[in-house]
């Protein structure tokens, strides 16, 4: 297996990732769109709860800010009251044939929750899916931004997919920081939960998958397996390093002792660069 292959396929979910965080972007706290003109157009209406202290408007409903637009079949936004009448909103709720559009990215479910108070923006429902010049994320439970943390969460048998590499797991985190200049960029990446890792070369299976943006290392783990052709090696955990593109897999993790098994039929293809580290 070559550095160079895993390394493609950990950056395509690393971007993915990062395009999923324009869900909240039309209402997200501290988003470069948050000063610009809010615009919500709808053929129904708006009505306003007083009682129930929400606003609503439906059918066709359009909201947008700068360039961002949020389509719906109807947007609801709840709010409380303060003690001298002042209205502060809480949550603002999108539902029926949800489309989130930027210029970077595309973003599809049946409802999408943004709770303002916890920074939190969930997307959920059938056919749930983000859609970017060149990739292509989708997930069967759900999507969640943390928008104060910079933490996203893609859950349920989440696929992460560019061109022919392809990443799945039960779910796929990805947490942000920021850089000197004040921009958020990608820390670690995990996948967890039966990983396949696909490219169009070798398929990686495991339990768990890390990648560290600061190191430029990959690390799979339990009951690794690397696959290419008919050629086959295992092991407890298997380490990438992306800057020189160098592979181990050993037996154990953790400082426990265990053996690696390979299986290589000679003349089949070229064998993977991998260094077989037995402890």
């Amino acid at each position: 297996m070559t550095g160079r292959s895993v390394k493609k396929v950990w950056i395509t979910l690393a971007f993915a990732a990062l395009m999923i965080t324009t869900l909240p972007s039309v209402y997200a706290q501290g988003n470069p769109e948050a000063g610009k003109k809010l615009e919500i157009t709808a053929d129904g209406g708006l009505e306003w709860h007083r009682n129930e202290q929400y606003f609503r408007a439906t059918k066709n409903v359009r909201a947008a800010q700068g360039g961002t637009v949020l389509n719906s079949a109807i947007l609801t936004a709840r709010y409380k009251e303060g003690p001298e009448g002042d209205m502060k909103i809480y949550e603002v709720e999108a539902t029926g044939s949800v489309q989130i559009v930027s210029a970077e990215s595309k973003a599809y479910g049946e409802r999408a929750v943004y709770d303002i108070d916890k920074g939190l923006a969930v997307m959920t429902g059938k056919g749930l899916k983000l859609i970017t010049r060149d990739h292509t994320v989708t997930a069967q439970e759900r999507f969640e931004y943390w928008t104060t943390q910079g933490r996203l969460r893609a859950v349920g048998r989440a696929v992460a997919v560019q061109a022919e590499d392809r990443i799945e797991a039960d779910e796929l985190s990805a947490v942000f920081t920021e850089d000197k200049d004040g921009k958020r960029v990608l820390k670690t990446l995990e996948a967890t939960g039966n990983v396949v890792i696909t490219t169009p070369t070798e398929v990686l299976t495991g339990d768990k998958g890390v990648y560290t943006a600061e190191t430029n290392i990959a690390e799979l783990t339990g009951k690794v397996k690397i696959k290419r052709g008919p050629n086959e090696l295992e092991g407890e955990k298997a380490t990438v390093n992306l800057n020189t593109n160098v592979s181990s897999v050993t037996g154990g993790v953790e400082g426990q002792s265990g053996r690696v098994r390979a299986v290589f039929f000679p003349g089949s293809e070229k064998k993977p660069e991998i260094e077989k580290k037995p402890e």
